[in-house]
């Protein structure tokens, strides 16, 4: 499965505290802003595709996160696949604006203290600590300017953004675009 990871799925799915491996574990596909054939659309929410490889398993996570949280709002499926609808945190709605505005590094630093610092990677079979790609955007690390400076042979200004923008049509989740790369 070879699906560009969307702004959602970067910037705001973590902020739901879903520790990563249950989303791996149970088919998560990826985060969409809004759900183009869904009969409801919730306001400051973020829709969560998944294609369950085990629906017994799907349903323990689930019932797990109805535990957890009180943000999982609604879900629903499209046969093989499950979207679930969690609401974003009201106390960070500015955050998500200024995300959707693509302008990360003037997120605030609650926000960003969402996010870790620093994360593991297997490299070769080994564990290896590397800053988080959130932490790199948010603080426009210089390794990260210097690979775009390079990649486009161009010089990054104070107020350009290290990552690129939020673009409404990528952020909306459509089955049909979905099955042409599942």
């Amino acid at each position: 499965m070879d699906i560009k990871k969307t702004i959602t799925s970067i910037f705001m799915v973590p902020t739901l505290q879903i520790p990563k491996d249950e989303l791996k574990n149970n088919g998560f596909i990826n985060g969409y802003n809004k759900d183009a054939t869904a009969d409801v659309e919730y306001d400051n929410a973020v829709y969560l595709l998944f294609k369950p490889t085990s629906l017994d398993k799907f349903r323990l996570f689930l019932e797990n996160e109805h535990e957890r949280t009180k943000s999982l709002i609604d879900d629903y499926d499209y046969k093989k696949y499950v979207v679930l609808v969690y609401q974003l945190d009201a106390k960070f709605k500015e955050d998500f604006d200024i995300v959707r505005r693509g302008k990360y590094s003037k997120t605030s630093p609650a926000f960003q203290a969402l996010f870790p610092k620093v994360v593991k990677l297997m490299v070769n079979g080994l564990h290896r600590d590397e800053l988080s790609l959130q932490y790199r955007v948010f603080n426009k690390t210089k390794d990260l300017v210097d690979f775009w400076e390079k990649k486009f042979n161009l010089t990054f200004g104070e107020d350009q953004e290290v990552w690129n923008g939020f673009f409404e049509e990528e952020e909306i989740l459509n089955l049909d675009k979905i099955k042409e790369h599942v």
